[in-house]
């Protein structure tokens, strides 16, 4: 079965995280395979705008803690948590037609799952979802998620889930900025294709494409200089690998400062 499923009706490209049994958890297979969906979108002729969703109680947990994140430390040094090419900030920056993405959110979005809405264009989400930035938890100062944040809500309000790493609610993100539409318990994707259809797809399409390459570039150029300014080396950290294990031992961590 496929981790990323895609197909297109009525001019909307359906693209659903499909992990269900780990609440949609991006492992690097997963996000090889979503990037090959993404443009797989950007290629269909047909297709206008996309709907991303995820399959069961979340739209996304975060990482696969246990693929990415407890890699042997000979691996983490060389490439880090990430491997080289599944990379989840190089999956909405390369594309040729630029077509809008609206999230449809439920349940959680956490930590690479809240990157993957926050770099859609729009952000409907039911009432009730979780938001949290999990890197902080993990012990690592992941500064891009922050200005991503700043692009949607205030800057007090990034500030604040960042460096407390708590969740925050679809309310308090709508009330903030950060949930662009509030939809009813399962009504995400029903809401987002509403939206699509009598909100994006009337305007002319060339537009709206234009309007996304330009936010996506600016996106690019905030994203790049938080990286620049970031401890690029916190996952080398014991407290890193603590964190990491204990969620996998389902056991409180203990951090040791270094």
């Amino acid at each position: 079965m496929a981790s990323i499923e895609y197909r297109q009706e009525e001019g909307i490209g359906y693209i659903t995280l499909n992990r269900p049994a780990v609440l949609n958890a991006l492992a690097d297979d997963t996000i090889r395979e979503l990037r090959e969906v993404l443009y797989r979108f950007d290629d269909d002729p047909d297709a206008m705008v996309a709907i991303l969703s995820g399959e069961g109680r979340a739209f996304c947990s975060g990482a696969d803690v246990r693929q990415r994140q407890l890699r042997p430390m000979e691996e983490m040094r060389r490439v880090g948590p990430q491997a080289r090419d599944a990379r989840i900030d190089s999956l909405f920056y390369r594309f040729t037609n630029w077509k809008p993405i609206v999230a449809a959110v439920h349940g959680y979005a956490m930590g690479a799952g809240l990157y993957l809405a926050m770099a859609s264009e729009l952000i409907v989400a039911e009432k009730g979802t979780k938001f949290q930035i999990t890197e902080t938890s993990r012990g690592v100062a992941q500064t891009n998620f922050r200005a991503l944040l700043q692009q949607r809500a205030d800057g007090g309000f990034a500030h604040d889930v960042m460096l407390t790493g708590r969740f925050w609610t679809a309310e308090e993100g709508y009330r903030r900025g950060a949930v662009d539409r509030l939809a009813e318990p399962g009504k995400c994707v029903e809401l987002a294709r509403e939206v699509a259809l009598t909100e994006i797809m009337p305007n002319p399409p060339l537009a709206t494409r234009a309007i996304v390459e330009q936010r996506r570039g600016l996106l690019e150029l905030v994203e790049l200089e938080a990286r620049r300014t970031q401890n690029n080396s916190l996952h080398l950290t014991e407290d890193f690998r603590e964190s990491a294990r204990a969620f996998a031992e389902k056991r409180k961590p203990v951090f040791k400062g270094r």
